[in-house]
């Protein structure tokens, strides 16, 4: 089997794959990446607290 006839199996396979995806409507997609940029804030912040917490920490026991 040469490299076209592959290549061309693949990308049909793929296409047919494609067609059994369900994909999200607007309105879902529009609340996922709601809720992923919300959780990112907040644990950004959480992580920011927590480091600059542990900082202060290490900096007195160091003094």
């Amino acid at each position: 089997m040469g490299f076209l006839t592959r290549a061309r199996e693949f990308i049909r396979e793929v296409l047919v794959e494609f067609r059994k995806v369900t994909w999200p409507s607007r309105q879902e997609l529009v609340n996922s990446t709601t809720v992923v940029i919300v959780v990112t804030v907040v644990l950004a912040f959480f992580l920011g607290a927590v480091d600059i917490g542990l900082a202060r920490v290490v900096e007195r026991i160091l003094r």
